[in-house]
């Protein structure tokens, strides 16, 4: 089922990330990951891609066992700004075969020591976009940076490059991970403001210890809110009480969203499903009651 239906169907539209065991791990791992996400009956999973396109077969073979085995719609990532056309096509192909509808289309992140050169195929995700939605009946997610990217001059550069993704034929949008539930629904509403009116899902991650977080705001430049700085400072040489505090944290996030109408909850799991469940644990009175 094409993942643009589920919001008609329904608000709010739940959904998980994994990603690929690294390489060397067994990749009998990441079934028991899905064995635990599927007891909570998400509507779709998003599987990522390896950086530079590598592990791609094994990012549609996850994906493949997941509708196959789980019956729950797979969202693989597929990712292009070290792909040549035909590693995308065929990477395409291996997805269509196996009856998988839906892709979240990424520039993706440069390898480390990757140099750019300028006969590359693509530079950016609406290069991919175009080329998805040129040759195959796909529906196509897109990333959403509600504090801009980070490669980006200004957040609104960012909104206008957003709209051409969402004009080229992205279907649905996926939200980058953030702390602070004000900014997104002040994004959100720049998005209407700029005529964007593609479903969006906030992507939640929750915090498990201080270099995560450490990791992830050098990555995408995210808003630490004061009061995560406090408990990530109250316990800092706490791990249990740190995880504890990230979690409760999250779970008022997404209750939050919730309430406010979003239109999906994304959570980035890290592989680790109780996560996923503790959270929806704390909010399941209200996950029953949205329709």
């Amino acid at each position: 089922m094409k993942i643009i239906e589920k919001y008609k169907e329904k608000r709010p539209v739940i959904s998980f990330e994994i990603f690929p065991p690294k390489q060397g791990v067994d990749i009998n791992t990441i079934y028991r990951t899905v064995d635990g996400l599927a007891d909570l009956k998400p509507d779709f999973i998003s599987v990522t891609y390896g950086a530079g396109g590598t592990g791609s077969n094994t990012t549609v073979d996850i994906a493949t066992r997941i509708k196959e085995d789980y019956g729950i719609d797979p969202l693989p990532h597929l990712t292009c700004i070290t792909s040549s056309h035909e590693v995308v096509r065929k990477s395409l192909d291996m997805l269509l075969t196996n009856g998988i509808e839906n892709v979240l289309a990424l520039r993706g992140d440069y390898p480390p020591g990757y140099v750019p050169t300028e006969d590359r195929s693509y530079r950016y995700a609406i290069d991919l976009i175009r080329e998805i939605k040129a040759d195959k009946d796909y529906c196509i997610g897109a990333a959403a940076y509600p504090e801009g990217h980070i490669e980006c001059a200004s957040e609104g550069q960012d909104i206008g490059y957003l709209k051409e993704k969402v004009e080229a034929g992205a279907d649905f949008l996926i939200s980058q991970l953030f702390f602070s539930n004000d900014i997104f629904y002040r994004y959100r509403e720049a998005l209407v403001e700029k005529g964007i009116t593609a479903n969006l899902s906030a992507g939640i991650m929750p915090i498990l210890s201080k270099k995560q977080i450490e990791k992830m705001i050098f990555m995408c430049g995210a808003t630490l809110p004061s009061r995560v700085i406090r408990f990530l400072v109250k316990h800092e040489n706490n791990p249990e009480a740190l995880r504890k505090a990230g979690i409760a944290y999250a779970a008022e996030q997404v209750a939050d969203l919730i309430e406010n109408g979003v239109d999906g909850i994304h959570l980035y799991t890290m592989n680790q499903p109780e996560i996923a469940k503790e959270i929806l644990s704390r909010v399941s009175n209200l996950t029953h009651k949205v329709c």
